[in-house]
């Protein structure tokens, strides 16, 4: 007991000797607060060391090395005239450890979709992000007064997750603002994460934080999204088709009308558009070529403009290889 008594008096060594990566923050534990005068306060690499003395943070450490502590709690004298405070110190200091060095490599991800408006085909988007980024503890007065207070612990994945619910707004006032359709997205990602680093990095160092590095890896679609871009990618391939034989898209979707109608029971003609598509191919030819296709025209059409049509019609199953190679021997016949 009396052993016990002396030993809390005497001058201690305080350092953070088993430190782990998981943790952000650490209080150096004692059993009553008294921090004798002449301590001696190891901050080792990687670290820092921030006192909280009689209530208020009075120093931040943010270097390696060895401190000497001088305090108000004088060995042996403390403790003995204080009995009216039961032989306890009201000079409080508190020693508390946190993490410098950087932390690498965090994974994110979007918690909710990401909603903005495609510039180019006006249609709403909504995608999820992923990536990585990294950090470092930079103010810890500001941190521990903003953030963990005077927790005896804070980790580092408490810290990853209040940085990581800042991400989404971000995203989305970044995508509004850039302008890039979803076409471009992926070929813009490392844009989008320059952009959203100099952005996040005035939210992080409110918090005491410096963001060191942020990357975005990757999107994905919702299934509303994917369900937009695969028709507009169908009706562009529709139109490539339609201008490779010389017509355009209103044109090509009479064509898929009638290879429509030629594929139900009874082809052509149960749909009442008779023998072959002759009659329908001219109504669908005549705004180009300013007449029926297979007559003498006022203003000759081009035969080989005519014979990518007719292949083009070959192709979409309108008109049979018989009646094909017969409308083409017609055009060759022009050339």
């Amino acid at each position: 007991m009396a052993f016990s008594f002396f030993r809390n008096q005497l001058s201690i060594i305080i350092e953070w000797a088993n430190q782990q990566p998981g943790v952000l923050l650490y209080r150096f534990p004692t059993a009553s607060d008294e921090i004798k005068d002449a301590s001696k306060l190891i901050v080792g690499p990687g670290q820092g060391a921030l006192l909280v003395y009689e209530g208020r943070v009075v120093e931040v450490l943010p270097t390696e090395g060895i401190y000497n502590l001088a305090t108000d709690n004088h060995p042996f004298i403390t403790t003995l005239t204080k009995l009216r405070t039961g032989f306890e110190s009201e000079h409080r200091l508190r020693v508390y450890f946190y993490r410098s060095a950087e932390n690498v490599n965090q994974p994110w991800g979007t918690a909710s979709p990401v909603k903005y408006l495609d510039p180019v085909y006006q249609f709403p988007v909504e995608l999820g992000a992923n990536g990585n980024f990294s950090f470092r503890l930079v103010d810890a007065r500001q941190f521990v007064t903003e953030v963990a207070g005077l927790k005896d612990l804070y980790t580092t994945q408490e810290a990853k997750t209040l940085l990581q619910s800042r991400l989404g707004q971000a995203l989305a006032t970044q995508l509004a603002g850039a302008q890039f359709s979803y076409q471009q997205l992926d070929a813009q990602l490392g844009t989008l994460s320059a952009a959203l680093r100099a952005q996040l990095a005035a939210d992080f160092a409110q918090l005491g934080f410096e963001l060191t590095d942020f990357r975005i890896n990757g999107t994905v679609f919702d299934q509303g999204t994917q369900q937009r871009i695969g028709k507009i990618s169908n009706m562009s391939a529709a139109a490539q088709a339609a201008a490779a034989g010389g017509l355009n898209y209103a044109e090509h979707e009479k064509l898929k009308a009638l290879r429509d109608a030629a594929r139900t029971e009874g082809g052509l003609a149960g749909a009442g558009l008779q023998l072959g598509a002759g009659a329908e191919l001219g109504k669908v030819f005549a705004s180009q070529t300013g007449g029926p296709a297979d007559s003498s025209p006022a203003a000759d059409p081009d035969p080989v403009q005519q014979l990518q049509k007719l292949k083009l019609l070959l192709n979409e199953g309108i008109l049979t290889q018989e009646e094909f190679d017969a409308k083409k021997q017609i055009w060759l016949d022009k050339l």
